[in-house]
């Protein structure tokens, strides 16, 4: 390699771009965990909505989800948060409310959002072969009526922020 100014250069340069690649992998890490678990906001052109949510984590969780719940209050939902991403579809079997269903890649940031699912209808609902890490249930119509869309993030420290530095307000 030698030490020419040419190599001196090309070395300091290739270590500025580490540095720099190091600093972003730090910024991409799961959010502070003390930030509240029960909590989500979803950020975007409309603004920003707060909702306390149960997180279903584990198999038990997910596969009870918000079945045979009469009514939810409209600040409520239910996160369903998996460890690797994978392609999802869920269905309304002995569900009794209708649902909005935001799916999240695993920055939160919205990829799909399937409005109004109907009460016990077991036709799949799929964003398609997308790998997603989440979905965040909300009453039914309650996402077009707030504006959420596609592209807003939701936040929660499940999630990983790209925003530096992120806070749990």
């Amino acid at each position: 390699m030698g030490n020419s100014p040419h190599n001196r250069r090309t070395f300091l340069t290739g270590l500025t771009a580490l540095t720099v690649t190091a600093q972003r992998a730090q910024a991409l890490t799961p959010l502070a965990p003390a930030c509240a678990t029960d909590r989500a906001t979803i950020s975007g052109g409309f603004g920003k909505a707060a909702f306390n949510v149960d997180v279903a984590a584990d198999e038990q969780t997910r596969a009870r989800g918000l079945m045979h719940v009469e009514s939810m209050p409209m600040s409520k939902g239910m996160l369903f948060v998996y460890q690797r991403p994978q392609i999802m579809s869920f269905w309304m079997r002995n569900t009794l409310i209708e649902l909005d269903m935001l799916f999240l890649d695993g920055f939160g940031e919205i990829k799909y959002i399937h409005h109004r699912a109907q009460p016990l209808d077991e036709t799949p609902i799929s964003p398609g072969d997308m790998l997603l890490f989440g979905v965040l249930e909300i009453n039914g119509g309650l996402a077009r009526r707030l504006g959420i869309k596609v592209g807003d993030v939701l936040r929660h420290p499940s999630f990983i922020s790209l925003d530096e530095p992120w806070t749990c307000g």
